[in-house]
């Protein structure tokens, strides 16, 4: 028996000694929220499950029913990337049922507005914050707070079961894993980890049916495709291209700082695009701390300090999460989202200071592998403006799969235009990428990445 299904026999046979029946869990109906004018139109769940030794781990979630038909739609728990970024980000920038109001903006309280392209209109949504100290997230013990990128999917796999057991009309709904970014890493140790516990009988049986990746981050090899990226879209020469492939060696131009050459032309080619924004290449590279602006309290940064701009309007992306910070902070903000005082100093929308989480997983690629050959479907999406994860190093490892093609690269359609290009593979897995998308595709294009989702999930082709 390999170390990789060893380890995971033993983990299903410990995980019934940490699913006490008896755990203590509390949630309640969110109805009206600061910023939204009246009664939400969706119903939002807000809450906290205990997961771990004696509950000690203390996992915030937000769900949203699905608009559509809760009873029939899938099931989807949504791991926003990081490690560390609250999944209030992934449910407010980019596939949740609001977002924060940047265009009418001047000042003051920020202001919610619905996404008209929510990807609740076509299923229910668990917003995981996860690992442990993320958004909401809190832990009891310092020792709690400690753990690896395999414990927090395990925990993840908890939470999940304990919440199914509370909300039992929501088992027998078609289940999917997804997320985005880092969460790349996660999802599929997630997604076996629940597979694994279907035929070792752990209740309850969740109806998994695959997964769903954005963006998604996959091996260290990933970076070095920044290279052949960057020479499609003329960042670098055709010279500098052609000596990083001779002297950089590997096949995925590993870059090996004890070697000059290479060493010299990596510095070259760093010189050529660190000033691209590379969450997006054709928006302005900022300033600010894409991941977290610069904090809003004490002698920190003030909303009113950005728009003392003749024109009152954000300069770049990364400014706009002022926005989240300042509402997630808000007193009134946290006691309608039920959120337990004292239990966390500040929201953050990355913590960037998980010192106690360890990464264990370097490469998911073995894992897509073993849940290809149990047949689970998968969506892989890419937007190709992403230059932080671009989309030739996803097509890469997924090609590594050596899956025979079923339905060949061909452009996808949304309102008669190219929104992207697409393949299916015979292991259930599509590709697709997101035309002027980037990290993640569906901030910046809802509508297609809506259609995408609402088509996949429903088996149609992309």
């Amino acid at each position: 028996m390999s170390s990789f299904s060893l380890f995971f026999n033993l983990f299903l046979l410990i995980l019934p000694q940490v699913l006490n029946p008896q755990y203590a869990y509390s949630y309640s109906n969110v109805e009206f929220l600061p910023g939204f004018d009246g009664r939400l139109p969706f119903k939002l769940e807000t809450g906290y499950i205990g997961v771990g030794e004696s509950e000690d781990v203390q996992l915030f979630y937000y769900f949203v029913e699905s608009e559509k038909n809760p009873e029939e739609d899938p099931l989807i728990i949504w791991l926003t990337g990081g490690p560390g970024c609250s999944s209030l980000s992934g449910f407010a920038y980019e596939i949740g049922p609001f977002s924060f109001d940047t265009i009418n903006y001047n000042g003051g309280f920020p202001s919610l507005v619905l996404n008209p392209k929510s990807w609740t209109k076509a299923a229910n949504i668990i917003f995981l914050d996860s690992p442990v100290l993320t958004g909401f997230s809190y832990a009891r013990t310092p020792t709690a707070a400690k753990g690896t990128d395999i414990e927090a999917c395990g925990y993840a796999h908890e939470f999940l079961r304990k919440w199914l057991i509370d909300h039992p009309q929501f088992i027998s709904n078609e289940f999917y894993v997804g997320g985005d970014s880092y969460s790349g890493l996660l999802v599929p140790v997630l997604t076996h980890i629940i597979s694994e516990g279907i035929p070792a009988g752990i209740k309850p049986i969740i109806n998994l049916k695959g997964y769903i990746l954005g963006n998604p981050v996959t091996s260290p090899s990933d970076r070095n495709y920044k290279i052949p990226y960057s020479h499609g879209l003329g960042f670098i020469s055709s010279e500098l291209y052609k000596s990083l492939k001779k002297h950089c060696k590997g096949e995925y131009f590993q870059i090996d700082p004890n070697n000059a050459l290479c060493y010299q032309n990596v510095q070259a080619f760093n010189k050529c695009t660190n000033q691209i924004n590379d969450k997006h290449i054709l928006e302005p590279n900022c300033d600010f701390d894409y991941v977290n602006p610069p904090p809003l309290f004490g002698k920190r940064r003030s909303l009113d300090d950005i728009f003392r701009k003749p024109n009152k309007e954000f300069s770049c992306r990364a400014e706009e999460f002022i926005l989240v910070i300042t509402w997630a902070n808000n007193r009134d903000v946290q006691e309608a989202l039920h959120v337990r005082k004292g239990t966390i100093k500040e929201w953050v929308r990355c913590n960037r200071h998980l010192t106690s989480f360890t990464k264990t997983v370097a490469n998911s690629v073995p894992y897509h592998t073993k849940l290809s050959i149990q047949g689970y479907r998968s969506l892989i999406y890419s937007g190709d403006h992403d230059f932080s994860v671009p989309f030739l190093a996803t097509s890469a490892w997924i090609k590594s799969l050596n899956y025979s093609i079923v339905d060949e690269w061909r452009p996808w359609i949304v309102n008669n235009q190219v929104a992207g290009y697409t393949r299916t593979y015979s292991n259930q897995m599509t590709f697709a990428t997101v035309k002027g998308g980037g990290h993640t595709a569906p901030t910046y294009r809802p509508e297609e990445c809506f259609a995408m989702l609402e088509r996949w999930i429903s088996y149609e082709p992309i």
